[in-house]
């Protein structure tokens, strides 16, 4: 029996995409019911393209969504319900059950060597992030050691959001760098957020 049989999880990557030993990545290959947006060929540091191919990969699914976002990934959502909801994803945004936002990037602070500056970010529509609350339950799971959002920093944004604010302890960016691989509690705070909405 398939885990969330009558719900299509959709992966949102970060802007590095997807990475093969990523949890996103080996969620997906688990879940017959799940999909990812696809890597942009092109405008990669783009926000519109991002927020675009979001909507474009809702516009293909029938049913009910769980929206799974990872680090950028989870401005990529953000932007999208603030960006969309007056335009053709408000229809899309009825059938989303909750999104999982888990160690959001904080792209409003300076971020590590080999990450975009808030320059480049803001020159690309990522700034400011959207404060809004978000119209569907969320779930943001937050890391104590995260080099890009620090533990405060992602508190503030599940208040923003009216989101649930989950510690997941020092877990750092939740990525193949901190050791993650497989992250088998995302399955569980799915199934929470389908209970809740």
């Amino acid at each position: 029996m398939s885990l969330f049989p009558d719900t299509t999880v959709l992966l949102v990557p970060g802007l590095r995409d997807h990475v093969a030993e990523h949890w996103q990545t080996l969620l997906q290959a688990q879940l017959p019911n799940a999909r990812s947006v696809p890597p942009l060929e092109h405008d990669k540091l783009s926000r519109d393209a991002r927020v675009a191919a979001l909507d474009a990969a809702l516009a293909e699914i029938e049913g009910p969504v769980v929206l799974v976002a990872h680090s950028a990934g989870v401005m990529i959502t953000v932007h999208w319900a603030a960006h969309r909801a007056a335009h053709r994803a408000a229809e899309s945004r009825r059938n989303i059950r909750g999104a999982l936002l888990a160690t959001p990037a904080d792209l409003e602070s300076p971020m590590p060597a080999g990450y975009p500056d808030t320059a480049t970010l803001a020159q690309h529509g990522w700034l400011p992030v959207p404060r809004s609350p978000l119209p569907f339950p969320t779930i943001l799971a937050a890391s104590r050691n995260d080099p890009l959002a620090a533990y405060p920093r992602a508190a503030e944004m599940a208040s923003d959001w009216g989101s649930k604010l989950v510690d997941l302890g020092e877990v750092g960016h939740l990525n193949p760098a901190a050791g993650y691989g497989p992250w088998p509690r995302a399955t569980a705070l799915i199934d929470e957020l389908l209970r809740a909405g």
